[in-house]
């Protein structure tokens, strides 16, 4: 064989290992998709029937807020319209002129029966704008388990109860929950909430199938017990990733991170494609960055370009349309298997597929080629540890 042959067969059989690799990870993530989803539906008949009933220790619900992002009013009083019965809702502003503050206001005037508790401003200057509210609205918690959540998620009303059933190990420390998109009117956002269910919360319950040593924002709940071992919110001041953090830690000091049988819905609202580009890209580095062997790998999410190229590349069409008909076939199998187990509400959008995963590349690969993010109206940069990067 000539050497330009030579070439050609190995880059034939390097498509053919990547997408045989791909394949076998669709599979287990399917699995694993189809797994969670028997999990959240028994948890349900649970709550439905009143066997589901656990030990339920008080809990305070920490909310940083910033900006008056869409439906904000109606995903926080999600969080305090709670079947529980003891639970406090402190909710913290960076500033009284911030425009959450009135709406902040608001919900504490519709649910007058909840413990609400507002914090304006603070001492910390934590590079983490979200970590610094967080150490300023601790001193109000009332109770053992803190529950911090975004403020672009919305939650039912058993959201307290299905924390409480995940921590009934004595040696948990940490829960946290996987999340549904749930996008607005826009075609970005249909888009960014096909990577968030199609791919994403796959691989997470993929990761999850070894020991759980990472926290999603959509929910961290932490006990006292669990933060103080760690330091307090201090350690995770200049993580930008301060979720993911925040259950490695947790994990270093031999408690468990448990993923609960619960779906929280998070709001997906970039308004065009540059936003949905910075924002997936500033995802992506964040990941690259706290899990860098894990995201490196992140490419084998995308079992149907590999294989497409081989069948292009190979000369061997009967083996590579098999290849590719399995990948294409696992991959809508992931994308419906997903919409029941996270029991989703956004349109379907299967015919969306191919752009969305080349787009979901072309981020994979323009992660590596850089360390700066947006992080709402801050560009920031970090180091190769997740950190911010001071003056950045």
């Amino acid at each position: 064989m000539t050497g330009p042959q030579l070439a050609h067969a190995a880059l034939a059989y390097l498509l053919l290992a990547i997408s045989l690799a791909a394949i076998a990870y669709s599979v287990v993530a399917l699995a694993c998709v189809v797994a969670f989803g028997k999990r959240r539906t028994a948890f349900e008949r649970g709550i439905a029937t009143g066997a589901a009933r656990t030990p339920s220790p008080p809990m305070t619900i920490l909310k940083p807020v910033s900006g008056a992002e869409p439906d904000l009013f109606d995903d926080l009083c999600s969080f305090c319209d709670q079947d529980y019965p003891q639970f406090q809702v402190v909710f913290g502003v960076p500033a009284a002129a911030d425009p959450a503050a009135p709406i902040v206001e608001d919900v504490a005037l519709r649910f007058p029966h909840v413990p609400i508790v507002s914090v304006v401003g603070g001492a910390s200057r934590a590079a983490n704008r979200k970590v610094a509210q967080l150490q300023n609205m601790i001193g109000q918690a009332a109770h053992d388990v803190l529950v911090i959540a975004d403020s672009d998620t919305r939650v039912d009303r058993s959201y307290l109860r299905a924390l409480a059933q995940a921590f009934e190990g004595a040696d948990v420390g940490a829960v946290t929950c996987v999340y549904r998109a749930a996008p607005q009117r826009s075609f970005a956002s249909l888009l960014g909430g096909l990577a968030i269910d199609d791919q994403y919360i796959p691989a997470v319950l993929v990761a999850a199938l070894g020991t759980v040593r990472f926290c999603l924002g959509a929910t961290m709940a932490v006990t006292r017990r669990a933060l103080d071992a760690i330091g307090g919110f201090a350690p995770l001041a200049d993580y930008l990733a301060d979720d993911q953090m925040l259950g490695e830690l947790v994990h270093r000091q031999g408690m468990r991170v448990v993923i609960a049988p619960y779906v929280v819905e998070h709001g997906v609202d970039e308004r065009d494609l540059h936003a949905l580009w910075s924002h997936e890209l500033r995802w992506a580095r964040t990941n690259r960055a706290a899990r860098p062997a894990g995201y490196a790998g992140y490419f084998l999410t995308y079992a149907w370009p590999p294989a497409l190229a081989f069948l292009l590349v190979s000369g061997m069409p009967l083996a590579g349309g098999v290849l590719l008909g399995a990948a294409l076939a696992l991959r809508i199998a992931i994308h419906y298997a997903s919409r029941w187990s996270l029991a989703s509400r956004m349109p379907d959008g299967v015919w969306l597929f191919p752009l969305r995963d080349l787009l979901g590349l072309a981020v994979w690969a323009c992660c590596f080629f850089g360390r700066s993010v947006r992080w709402r109206d801050r560009d920031l940069r970090i180091d190769s540890q997740g950190r911010i990067v001071a003056g950045s």
